[in-house]
């Protein structure tokens, strides 16, 4: 059984436009959620969009830097026939309030010093935008952001960049591509760009985010260039069901009733007995462990762990990439054992 999120109200306090397709939402955070409600460059913020007497639960990256911005900020472009975005951009003003839940995800930087190397393509640059911005602020490594976008026009944050490339001209480079005039980025041109880059930068970080076609050409590119797998990072969503819809809690072949599971979480070990079809996640947050989730349903990543030892089933999986199963990473909201005796490990 799903834990229901618990959602917490906050104030809206600016409304931006960035673009005619795209505007910023920042909140008011009272003194006593600023605990709650820190964040790491790269994290998102799931909103509680009201729609047609119904939620929608929305996964959006924070676009605002820790330290530099006073409020936690969303970006949110329109897609169209996406109800969650337009509703948003039509709806929201400042002064209204909404519920959210606080900030997740793993999309963010281990070492704050290290060369990034930074792939963004539309309003994927939101959570680019706030590692690049940290990174330059409080880190001494080099920054390389490729930006990808239907046209000028489609440019959000475009003259934030160019003030920030002016203000970091010995560490920041940022590369415009137009599709317009060149067409798609694909993976061998990508290849290519990335090999030129790479005498100029050391042991660079890599963040990927933006439409599916453009984070598989970039990912495939850069692995091509000779990056190692565990510098390559790739955040990827996909639109939650409506608050409310059934959730697949369908029997797993194989699964194994009483299966043990240990747990590593933050530097702690904890063994749990799993229920007959009980994920991993539900059986960690029914012996109140504080294991890392969010949308539970398969479509982000923030409660994704990697499986060391025995076997798990997942029921759906739009969060993880073929590169990311092969490393042996599983989400918790989603498996199930299917051996007697399972060992996950969750990021540090």
């Amino acid at each position: 059984m799903s834990t229901t999120p618990e959602y917490i109200s906050l104030k809206v306090a600016s409304v931006i436009s960035e673009t005619d397709e795209a505007k910023s939402f920042s909140f008011e955070v009272p003194p006593e959620l600023a605990e709650q409600f820190a964040y790491q460059s790269g994290q998102f913020l799931t909103l509680r969009v009201p729609y047609q007497g119904k939620f929608l639960p929305r996964c959006y990256s924070m676009s605002s830097a820790p330290g530099l911005d006073l409020r936690p900020r969303v970006t949110v472009k329109r897609i169209a026939d996406g109800r969650g975005s337009n509703w948003l951009c039509d709806n929201l003003k400042k002064g209204d309030s909404i519920e959210l839940l606080p900030p997740s995800g793993l999309f963010v930087s281990k070492d704050i010093n290290r060369d990034k190397l930074l792939f963004a393509g539309g309003s994927g640059i939101t959570p680019v935008y706030s590692i690049a911005r940290s990174a330059l602020q409080n880190g001494t490594g080099k920054v390389t952001l490729f930006y990808a976008n239907r046209d000028w026009a489609s440019v959000i944050f475009l003259e934030k960049l160019q003030q920030l490339s002016m203000e970091h001209m010995e560490r920041l480079q940022v590369i415009h591509w137009l599709d317009q005039d060149k067409g798609f980025a694909n993976r061998s041109g990508l290849t290519k760009w990335i090999q030129e880059q790479l005498p100029q930068l050391n042991k660079p970080e890599v963040f990927i985010c933006g439409p599916g076609a453009f984070m598989d050409a970039a990912e495939g590119a850069a692995l091509d260039a000779g990056l190692p797998e565990d510098a390559v990072h790739v955040e990827r969503f996909a639109s939650l069901p409506e608050e409310g819809a059934e959730q697949d809690h369908s029997a797993v072949a194989g699964a194994v009733d009483g299966a043990q599971v240990t747990i590593k979480l933050w530097g702690e070990t904890y063994t749990v007995d799993v229920n007959e079809n009980e994920t991993i996640l539900e059986a960690a947050l029914r012996n109140k462990i504080p294991a890392p989730y969010s949308c539970q349903a398969g479509m982000c990543s923030t409660c994704m762990c990697k499986l060391e030892d025995g076997s798990a089933q997942m029921r759906h999986n739009e969060a993880l990439s073929e590169r990311d199963l092969a490393r042996g990473m599983i989400l918790s909201c989603q498996s199930v054992p299917t051996s007697a005796q399972v060992t996950v490990k969750f990021p540090d």
